[in-house]
């Protein structure tokens, strides 16, 4: 299952890095920006829009299969780590600033993931391991009774 969840963490990464750069270079294509025909036209001509779309469909397939298996809160945290991508590769790609804010926020959001990773891996293993317990008197048990043989 820990393959499952670096793979598909990882292909959620890459769609969602590629929405967004794509999106940067779209627009960046159809400049200037004045709602009508001519700038649709340029939006739609730029071939980077068409790597937004496939970004954005990848990932939200990704996204609908991660959820089938891992939990909401760490996985709704795992997939903004694009905000890191993003922010590492718009320095290397536009030449864009990062200072020292926002390289202290992207250190954060990987720490926050990687302790949302370990405790629900501890949750994990106590569940794993109170599952065999019997139910506290006060909770009704998992299984309902069998009758006794006759």
């Amino acid at each position: 299952m820990r393959r499952f969840y670096v793979i598909g963490f990882g292909l959620l990464l890459l769609f969602d890095t590629l929405a967004q750069i794509s999106f940067k270079l779209a627009g960046d294509y159809a400049l200037p920006l004045e709602f009508g025909p001519a700038w649709l036209l340029r939006v739609f001509g730029a071939p980077w829009i068409y790597g937004a779309f496939v970004g954005y469909v990848g990932a939200f397939f990704t996204w609908m299969t991660l959820l089938r298996h891992a939990p909401i809160g760490p996985a709704f945290a795992a997939s903004h780590l694009e905000i890191v991508s993003v922010l590492l590769l718009s320095h290397g790609l536009f030449d864009e600033h990062i200072g020292t804010l926002q390289l202290l926020g992207a250190l954060c959001i990987v720490a926050g993931i990687l302790c949302l990773a370990v405790g629900e891996t501890e949750s994990e293993r106590a569940g794993a391991t109170l599952e065999h317990l019997p139910p506290a008197p006060h909770e009704p048990p998992l299984e309902p009774p069998r009758e006794p043989p006759r």
